[in-house]
């Protein structure tokens, strides 16, 4: 990490910015027809490489955009999520892709909770969305246990213009509700 770079730590998780070692990893993800279905098909890798330079670049020029997620237990890179705005996107987005073999564990709740709190602590955001495609009944699970709701269909800007999508959404004040609720859950089980 160096200064200045958000490092945020879940009880398994690490997520970071992407770093170039991160690329191999992200080109064997987008690789995989499954793992990228729902977030713009699969990659050759030239075409992973522009993506993945886009995502560092927005980094670099808008000071946010999605985390590397590494696993603390074994430091292997399995996926990205976070917040994303590109141009013409109907708001901030908190996204998430996890590698395959890492399905089923509760990564993408865990990693966009985190996520979530930093957009809204640190980036003082005053709603998130997820665009979630309505045949994507793993992510709007994940959009459910984050306690955001389905506010109905919604467009992207091409090349995805075609690309059929609700918007799923949460406001800060929301998220401090859920959140809150998670607590006392925790506390009165």
């Amino acid at each position: 990490m160096t200064a200045g770079e958000p490092e945020l730590r879940t009880a398994r998780l690490i997520l970071r910015p992407l770093r170039l070692e991160d690329f191999e990893p992200w080109a064997a993800t987008m690789a995989d027809s499954e793992v990228a279905r729902f977030i713009g098909g699969q990659q050759v890798r030239a075409v992973a490489w522009r993506g993945f330079m886009t995502m560092a670049g927005a980094w670099h020029l808008q000071g946010f955009a999605m985390f590397s997620v590494i696993e603390q237990s074994t430091g292997r890179w399995v996926g990205r999520l976070g917040p994303w705005h590109p141009e013409g996107w109907p708001g901030l987005e908190i996204g998430w892709a996890i590698v395959r073999p890492c399905w089923g564990r509760g990564y993408a709740t865990e990693g966009a909770a985190a996520a979530m709190d930093w957009v809204f602590d640190v980036l003082g955001c005053s709603e998130v969305i997820h665009c979630i495609a309505p045949d994507n009944i793993a992510s709007q699970v994940v959009a459910r246990k984050l306690g955001s709701s389905n506010r109905g269909p919604g467009c992207l800007p091409a090349p995805f213009e075609t690309t059929r999508i609700d918007i799923w959404t949460q406001t800060r004040a929301q998220w401090s509700a859920h959140r809150t609720a998670q607590r006392q859950q925790q506390i009165n089980p």
